[in-house]
């Protein structure tokens, strides 16, 4: 090697690439722990969300079935491990009680809420469920509000028969017009304090429900102990009426069809005034919706 050829430095400078690769590195880095950190700060999902529990029977349930099972279940229910406000408990009564009857019935028992409907013989009403904290004034308030509601139906069912669509289709305004008539019944019985409860949700301790158990014209007692919130359970009680086994009822004026073997019909529920241009129709015995 010529004397004049100064020799090569044995270190390497970092390349252009690799610096490059580091910075990118580390701001990928920075944004990882940014976004980790505001998901810290986020409320935390409820997952429960979209769970529903039901309390009650379904239909093509033996209403003597239930009955027993439920029977049973309260018998065994066990008095909670902690203080508390006791168990919620579907009450279904014997018959349809008026307001004043209902709080005579479930005395001291501390109440969630009503499941009522107007008993109109072989026609379709519609299941509510009421809110009711004080008894009786709840439940009144509740119906005066129902009876508002109702008015305002049947006068759009009056306006639907009247339209050029029903007085060229006479099973369509037949329709219309068994709607209006209904939804004015409705009315005037909420209007007139109605006997027209068959159920209520309550909650109290074990012993308190076994007592109530016993209570005249109580006819079940459904204790749930796994109900934590109102909001997402569905409480279907058997009607009054029904003896043996939950089906679907007809509406007299509306099918020929008929209940069954059952000794009495089991009106069921109409819908509400429906968009334009499509019949009510009726839908078993359905989830009650809240009112109040």
């Amino acid at each position: 090697m010529p004397a004049d050829v100064p020799p090569r430095p044995s270190g390497r400078r970092p390349s252009r690439s690799g610096l490059l690769s580091w910075i990118a590195l580390a701001c990928a880095l920075a944004v990882l722990v940014a976004a980790l950190w505001d998901r810290r700060r986020e409320p935390v999902t409820d997952h429960t969300v979209g769970e529903v529990t039901r309390v009650g029977v379904a239909e093509g349930d033996s209403i003597p079935d239930y009955q027993r099972a439920a029977a049973a279940e309260l018998a065994a229910l066990a008095a909670p491990t902690t203080s508390g406000t006791g168990d919620y408990a579907l009450v279904s009564f014997t018959a349809y009680l008026t307001p004043a009857r209902l709080a005579d019935t479930l005395g001291a028992t501390p109440v969630s809420a009503v499941v009522a409907r107007v008993p109109l013989p072989g026609r379709q009403t519609e299941i509510v469920r009421i809110a009711a904290l004080r008894l009786p004034d709840d439940v009144v308030a509740g119906m005066a509000e129902l009876a508002v509601r109702k008015d305002r139906e049947a006068a759009d069912y009056q306006a639907r028969a009247a339209a050029p669509s029903a007085a060229a289709d006479p099973e369509l305004r037949r329709v219309y017009d068994t709607g209006a008539s209904v939804s004015a019944r409705e009315a005037a019985a909420y209007r007139a304090g109605c006997a027209c409860v068959y159920a209520a949700v309550v909650r109290d301790t074990p012993d308190a429900l076994r007592a109530l158990a016993a209570r005249p014209g109580v006819r079940v007692v459904d204790a749930a102990p796994e109900v934590r919130r109102l909001d997402r359970t569905v409480f279907t009680p058997p009607l009054p009426e029904q003896r043996d086994v939950v089906r679907p009822p007809a509406d007299s004026e509306l099918t020929d069809a008929r209940v069954g073997d059952s000794s009495e019909a089991a009106p069921t529920v109409s819908e509400s005034s429906p968009p334009a241009g499509r019949a009510p129709t009726g839908a078993g015995v359905p989830n009650p919706g809240p009112t109040s």
